[in-house]
């Protein structure tokens, strides 16, 4: 995993995820959305486009840090973005983790990244979430029939869209949800209800 990702330009540092960091974003809705854009699959120069703008908002929201570090989320063991697509729901893989980069001279994350199958399909077709190691920020790509989409979404851990959403799973007796993966919410909702406000 390490190899396509710094051929994507982004270097990996082993076991450095702040403590506190939420599992999982997901359930959030428009009032949520900090920015993002879109481009049709047929936008000339595509990937070239997808980088300029994939760094303008890692940029203008802050999803790196002075060093250039940032979490992205990559799956367990060999376990690819492509392979997590055939099985998005399913028990017989386990969840994506949270892993800390930092953004090396020169880097192509939609094109070489999108290609490396842990950040997309192919170059041109990313699919990955991403975020500040402050949780001030996560960002998400997807590739849909027409085109991409680049979200990003303030301060996850403190949106109540996602905290009932991740409250629902951790609740739902579902044979879908991975038990590691429920397991992992239901530790950091109980770890936010001991922390003081911030």
């Amino acid at each position: 995993m390490y190899r396509p990702l710094r051929r994507a330009g982004l270097e990996v540092i082993p076991d450095a995820v702040p403590d506190g960091t939420i599992p999982f974003v997901v359930g959030y809705r428009a009032e949520d959305v900090a920015g993002g854009f879109s481009h049709r699959y047929d936008t000339p120069r595509l990937v070239e486009r997808l980088n300029e703008d994939w760094y303008d908002l890692a940029v203008s929201t802050g999803l790196l840090d002075d060093r250039r570090e940032f979490l992205v989320q990559l799956p367990q063991g060999t376990r690819t973005h492509r392979a997590a697509l055939r099985n998005l729901h399913g028990d017989s893989a386990s969840p994506a983790l949270w892993t800390r980069v930092r953004l090396l001279d020169p880097w192509d994350i939609m094109g070489r990244g999108a290609a490396s199958a842990f950040l997309g399909i192919h170059a041109g077709h990313p699919g990955f979430a991403m975020m500040a190691l402050d949780s001030s920020v996560y960002i998400t790509a997807s590739t849909g029939e027409t085109g991409v989409d680049v979200f990003a979404v303030r301060h996850p851990d403190r949106s109540e869209n996602i905290v009932q959403h991740l409250e629902g799973i951790v609740l739902r007796d579902s044979p879908d949800v991975y038990r590691e993966f429920k397991e992992r919410i239901a530790v950091w909702l109980a770890g936010r209800t001991e922390r003081p406000p911030s």
